[in-house]
C-alpha cells in the first residue's frame, strides 16, 4: 500500500490527472465503494481531501463509516466529467487518523475549499480516514462514445 504522496512521486502524471478529475468541480468529489456486513458492495458520494502527502476524508456517522471501521477495503471513483468519459479510480485500504494536529489542518482545508458555500467544520463524530492505494486506474477518452479509451493502470509494487 502506498500513500497519495508516494503515488505523486512514483507516477506524477497519473496522480496529477487523477487529482484534476477528483477536483474537477472545484472541491473533491468522488464515489466511495465499501463492503457491507453481508459482504456486498455499497456505494456513496463523498468529499476526498488531497494533500501533498495523502488522500483523506471526513466520513459522517453512516453505513459507509461503519463499513470502513469494520472492513478497511475501499474503491474510489471520480465523478463523471460533463464533456467526456475520462475517469480516475483507485482501490486500497482506509485507516482512521487520530492525530489531533492533522485532523485540525484537514478540517480547516475542508472548510476553506468550501468557503463559497459556508460549510461548518467537521463534527467530532465525523471520522477522519486516510486512503492508502494498492491500485489506480486512469482512463482517457476523446469524448462521449469513444470506442478506444486509453487506460493507464498503476499497481503498488509491494
Amino acid at each position: 500500500m502506498r500513500s497519495w504522496g508516494e503515488l505523486v512521486e512514483l507516477e506524477p502524471e497519473l496522480s496529477r490527472s487523477g487529482a484534476a478529475m477528483l477536483y474537477q468541480f472545484g472541491v473533491g468529489l468522488a464515489f466511495l465503494a465499501t463492503v457491507r456486513l453481508d459482504g456486498g458492495p455499497r456505494l456513496h458520494p463523498m468529499c476526498p481531501l488531497l494533500t501533498p502527502g495523502g488522500i483523506f476524508a471526513f466520513i459522517i456517522p453512516s453505513p459507509k463509516q461503519q463499513d470502513l471501521l469494520r472492513d478497511r477495503r475501499y474503491a474510489m471513483h471520480s465523478f463523471p466529467a460533463p464533456d467526456n468519459e475520462d475517469a480516475f479510480s483507485m482501490t486500497g485500504v482506509a485507516s482512521v487518523v487520530e492525530e489531533r494536529d492533522r485532523r485540525a489542518a484537514l478540517a480547516q482545508q475542508f472548510v476553506d475549499e468550501r468557503a463559497s458555500i459556508g460549510v461548518p467544520s467537521p463534527a467530532p463524530d465525523h471520522v477522519l480516514f486516510e486512503f492508502r492505494l494498492s491500485r489506480a486506474l486512469l482512463t482517457r477518452t476523446s469524448g462521449h462514445g469513444d470506442h478506444a479509451p486509453v487506460h493507464r493502470v498503476w499497481r503498488s509494487p509491494d
